[in-house]
């Protein structure tokens, strides 16, 4: 009876062992979790979170709502405190991977078949050494958004319902300057409080024909201080002391108050991207049909790109293989995994429903995966459920589409020059005898040292 006994638990232990072991406890915190505020977000991922439950008794979602700081990330991730999976910028990848504090995810998106899948500007920055570390939430093409119901106030928009947009920076000048003569609201919203000011004066900079990071002999320097930006920057200011369009204090605005002013009407003009039309809509109560999106302007010289970007998900490189899977797999209960599974295109409906639940303009995406089915399946998803009119964005989308107008951001220590370039911006915007080529020379200064100190000395 004893052999008997010990002869079945060795069978449990060879050939059932892995089953066993597939089938332990895991911990999934979910860092992409909504805020408490949006209830009907919340409400959302509580019914992926059953569903996923249900599939997988084996793993307990733990909701972690975690937003991304560069303050704040270091001594989480030390800490051991970050959650399983997490959203950042397109901007900080190489940063955590070099630093340690991401997960190589190469081996689990292989097993998904999920490795060829992705656009492969976007895997270039996810990787390192051939090895990947994120996968994309979406991509971002920055635009520019309409208060149309101020556009309409000042007598800009065209007959057939459309607005007209300024096609070039001076054009806005002027534009600006009229809504904020017949309105007495702000034609445009500037960003100086932090850098997000850098992010967006980046924006503005290369359509006047900038270039602010150069490498030259295999080393790379700061060109912060060329004619362009200075150019540029001069412009801003006079949009600040020469037209008086901006809104009372650019140095108390960031990406947040730049859409509660368009979606109250403080300001009729801001530079923003498609991912994020949930702002001034379902956050701040904006009416669905005040809201478009346009091309930026022009700079004086022709040039015209959009600044492209993006949120990736990135795995706390503490998560164990079995917590990376069970984050992909969640993933496709959202819907946000590039397959196409009953449960992925419940996942894109059940999205699409909420926006329109929730007055959001359910508009395409930016392309971060390239799996034709699943393209196709999000494209038909859009289309049945469009809720605005897409001659407001159609001139957004056909602009993005053009050869050379994406422009991925200035490659290296990117939120410290845009923080450098904050700066500047505050002075100028707060002072209407700042010295721009001066302030500039001193951002210029400040970001060559850091540029020598952690890029050239290696």
């Amino acid at each position: 009876m004893k052999k008997i006994f010990v002869f079945i638990l060795l069978f449990l232990l060879v050939f059932l062992g892995s089953e066993v072991f597939a089938q332990k406890k895991i911990i999934l915190k979910l860092g992409m979790w909504p805020e408490p505020t949006l209830k009907s977000d919340v409400e959302m991922f509580e019914k992926w979170k059953k569903e996923f439950e249900k599939k997988y008794p084996n793993v307990q979602v733990v909701p972690a709502t975690y937003k991304y700081s560069p303050d704040t990330f270091v001594p989480l991730a030390e800490s051991g405190n970050l959650p399983t999976i997490f959203e950042t910028w397109f901007t900080e990848p190489q940063k955590l991977i070099a630093g340690g504090f991401v997960k190589d995810i190469t081996n689990e998106l292989k097993k998904k078949g999920w490795d060829t899948l992705m656009n492969p500007s976007v895997k270039q920055i996810l990787s390192k050494n051939n090895r990947i570390y994120g996968v994309p939430r979406d991509a971002y093409a920055l635009g520019m958004y309409l208060n149309l119901e101020l556009f309409e106030k000042a007598g800009l928009m065209n007959p057939d319902g459309t607005p007209k947009y300024p096609k070039t920076w001076d054009e806005l000048a002027k534009a600006a300057k009229i809504i904020k003569d017949k309105t007495g609201r702000a034609g445009f919203c500037l960003l100086a409080k932090d850098n997000a000011g850098g992010w967006h004066f980046t924006q503005i900079a290369w359509n006047f024909g900038a270039k602010l990071e150069v490498q030259k002999n295999g080393k790379w320097y700061a060109n912060l201080n060329s004619p362009e930006v200075v150019t540029a920057m001069n412009f801003v200011k006079d949009l600040k002391w020469k037209y008086d369009v901006l809104t009372d204090d650019p140095t108390s605005e960031d990406w947040g108050s730049g859409f509660e002013a368009i979606a109250t009407g403080r300001a009729a003009m801001y530079l923003g991207a498609q991912d994020a039309v949930n702002q001034p809509t379902q956050v701040y109560g904006m009416s669905i049909d005040k809201l478009a999106i346009v091309p930026v302007p022009a700079g004086p010289k022709g040039h015209h790109y959009s600044l492209m970007g993006g949120t990736p998900y990135m795995f706390s490189a503490k998560a164990s293989s079995d917590e990376v899977m069970a984050a992909l797999n969640f993933l496709e209960i959202m819907g946000k995994a590039p397959i196409v599974t009953p449960e992925s295109l419940a996942g894109m409906r059940a999205d699409a429903e909420n926006r329109v639940k929730n007055g959001v303009p359910v508009i395409p995406s930016f392309p971060a995966w390239i799996a034709k089915d699943w393209l196709k399946a999000q494209e038909e998803i859009v289309k049945q459920y469009r809720n605005v009119d897409m001659r407001l964005y159609n001139d957004y989308y056909n602009w993005i589409k053009k050869p050379n107008v994406l422009r991925p951001e200035e490659p290296y220590l990117t939120q410290d020059m845009y923080a450098e370039l904050t700066k500047v911006l505050q002075a100028v915007v707060s002072d209407k005898n700042a010295d721009v080529k001066k302030l500039l020379d001193i951002a210029n200064n400040n970001l060559q040292k850091m540029l020598d100190m952690y890029v050239n000395k290696k």
